[in-house]
């Protein structure tokens, strides 16, 4: 097949390629991403000079240029988002734009270009809350968005089903828990507390860390991707979750026992407005109908995570510091 991933140099989606290469080498990918500070080549470097892989620096937004790029295409894996809710609070512009205007126009060129197969990736933010007791999302939960990112992508969502009722594009969606693993784009909150541990820094937590989170490991999220495209049904909705439901505090406290360091490194701040109490993924459905489910452990997950950071520092430290943005800068005139 040839395959199109958009956002493909972001966290969830460099992993996705990674992933997809070694188990179908045969495949061609082209990865499409606007390389906003969230995307990093650095992620891909070992695919450079891989004939199967393509990559095209562009926005999701821009009709003319993903109209050319979808001629040919067998599938459409689509990861292209702005995902931080805090950034998402101070202003939504991007995420408006991007996350609905961009599926929008991905959705139509799709449409206008022979029906191709359209896998829309999502999150379990878009259904709101959850009590601390009491079952978890699963396919037919109502959506209540609570944050102005988790709205866009509910919008998202929306249009991506009604291109299948209106216009029976072959499309499916999935919703997943947390993410976390190699690559994550080191403000969100466990390679946060990670890199912030490596160089001696206080880890931030919210209010008083009660917020429960399901976590999932990328390699698990990304294998349950597979599973919907080569199984699913069109049309259909699955839920991939990582059944490791954690605090925050809970959360802290095992990357801080794993680092070898003690609870005076937490710093408790303000907490987010607006923030969830819980997040769960009742994953039956994909486990059913596709036969998959989560094979990482959280604290298996969590220790290989750790790893990766202490012994991929240039990686994270280019971040930080912002160097990574002086090269694409040089490179593509940003």
């Amino acid at each position: 097949m040839k395959i199109l991933i958009t956002g493909g140099a972001g966290f969830i989606g460099s992993n996705f390629i990674h992933y997809w290469l070694k188990k179908y080498p045969s495949d061609s990918l082209v990865n499409l991403d606007a390389l906003t500070y969230a995307g990093n080549l650095k992620n891909l470097r070992d695919l450079e000079n891989n004939k199967n892989y393509k990559f095209i620096k562009g926005d999701i937004c821009d009709a003319g240029l993903v109209n050319q790029i979808v001629k040919g295409v067998d599938l459409i894996v689509h990861f292209a988002a702005e995902s931080h809710v805090d950034r998402s609070i101070i202003d939504c512009g991007d995420f408006i734009r991007t996350n609905v205007e961009g599926t929008r126009i991905l959705l139509d060129a799709a449409k206008n270009n022979g029906k191709i197969r359209f896998h829309h990736i999502s999150t379990d933010e878009v259904f709101g809350a959850l009590g601390m007791a009491g079952p978890a999302f699963n396919e037919k939960t109502a959506y209540d968005p609570r944050s102005p990112y988790s709205a866009s992508k509910a919008a998202s969502d929306h249009l991506a089903r009604a291109y299948w009722h209106t216009h029976k594009l072959p499309v499916t969606i999935s919703n997943c828990s947390n993410n976390y693993g190699p690559y994550q784009f080191p403000e969100k909150v466990i390679p946060l507390f990670i890199t912030n541990l490596l160089e001696n820094k206080k880890v931030p937590v919210y209010g008083r860390g009660n917020n429960i989170r399901d976590w999932i490991y990328v390699g698990d999220h990304n294998a349950g991707v597979d599973a919907i495209i080569n199984k699913g049904r069109i049309g259909e909705t699955y839920c991939l979750g990582g059944a490791s439901e954690l605090t925050n505090l809970e959360l802290t406290r095992k990357i801080l026992k794993l680092m070898d360091r003690g609870e005076e490194m937490i710093e408790y701040v303000s907490d987010r407005p607006g923030h969830d109490l819980r997040y769960a993924i009742d994953y039956s459905k994909a486990k059913n109908e596709l036969d998959w489910e989560p094979a990482v452990n959280f604290d298996e997950g969590l220790g290989k995570t750790i790893d990766w950071y202490k012994n991929n520092q240039a990686w994270w430290q280019n971040i930080k510091s912002g160097e990574y943005l002086e090269y694409y800068k040089k490179q593509y005139g940003k």
